[in-house]
């Protein structure tokens, strides 16, 4: 929501720039900081933006409301949140003036870590939060320490910490899903899932282009997100559409065929079977209209 209580139609696309003395691809923020740079770029931190790296947010004073692809968050004092790059997400201003906490912010392949299947806020608790409070404490030293190491050295000393404090944090759920390796079906179908998932919307297509057969997807997606490779897919889809109808005044029309729809009653079937509304009484809703 804008000023007044007034929609604004519009996703701001935020670009990775970080401050002049941070290394290349990473940077660490305090919040108030964050308030700085977003009066400075001309960005309102409380309208939806699409920032292209990703964030970890850990509040070490108070408490952080946050919405991340329309889910509400709430991020409590000792908490973390990873959003990924490409998610929409919006601050509450008011928590930014008055929680205390420190953003890591680092470009897509600065590490080799992915963003957890579930990306609801953390909360650690003995051996967990102390490590992962203390690799934080060595990433924030390392990160200002630009004088003691070559640049190269340097460089790589933070993405290991960085690695570790991610590793630390994927830990902090019971049973953590092992990380799967990079030739792992799932990843691999994920992958090529994110780049043509507006024209493709067949597991079918998606095997034949990787070598899988439909079956081994659908058994990798499993076991990965408890989810069929089909409703994955279907996911994905249907939450670029929900960003497009609340973020954009795009028609149902135009939204069809962004998404690679044939014919735009096809893309209104396709919704509302999985949302249980037609997409502009979906809009209607979340803009608070009804």
């Amino acid at each position: 929501m804008g000023k007044n209580g007034q929609y604004r139609p519009e996703i701001t696309d935020v670009s990775y720039r970080p401050s002049l003395s941070a290394p290349i691809g990473m940077d660490i923020v305090g919040f108030a900081e964050l308030l700085a740079r977003g009066a400075r770029r001309g960005i309102d931190l409380s309208a939806p933006q699409r920032p292209d790296f990703h964030h970890l947010i850990h509040v070490t004073e108070g408490t952080l409301r946050h919405r991340v692809d329309f889910t509400d968050c709430v991020v409590e004092e000792g908490g973390w949140l990873w959003v990924s790059s490409g998610q929409v997400h919006q601050y509450v201003l008011a928590d930014l003036t008055t929680t205390r906490g420190t953003i890591v912010i680092w470009q897509p392949g600065f590490v080799l870590a992915d963003p957890p299947f579930d990306q609801s806020p953390l909360l650690p608790a003995g051996p967990h939060a102390r490590a992962a409070s203390l690799t934080l404490r060595h990433l924030t030293h390392e990160y200002a320490d630009l004088a003691s190491l070559p640049l190269d050295a340097h460089l790589q000393t933070l993405r290991m910490l960085l690695s570790v404090l991610l590793l630390r944090l994927s830990h902090v759920r019971p049973d953590p899903v092992s990380s799967a390796p990079a030739d792992d079906p799932f990843r691999r179908y994920s992958a090529a899932l994110e780049r043509d998932f507006r024209t493709s919307h067949q597991v079918a297509d998606y095997a034949a282009a990787l070598g899988y057969s439909p079956r081994t997807l659908t058994r990798a997606t499993l076991a990965a997100t408890g989810t069929t490779a089909k409703q994955y897919l279907d996911a994905r889809v249907l939450l670029e559409a929900k960003r497009l109808l609340v973020h954009t005044d795009a028609t149902a029309s135009d939204v069809s065929r962004t998404l690679g729809f044939g014919e735009p009653t096809d893309f209104a079937k396709f919704f509302r079977k999985r949302e249980g509304r037609t997409p502009l009484e979906f809009r209607a809703v979340a803009r608070g209209q009804t």
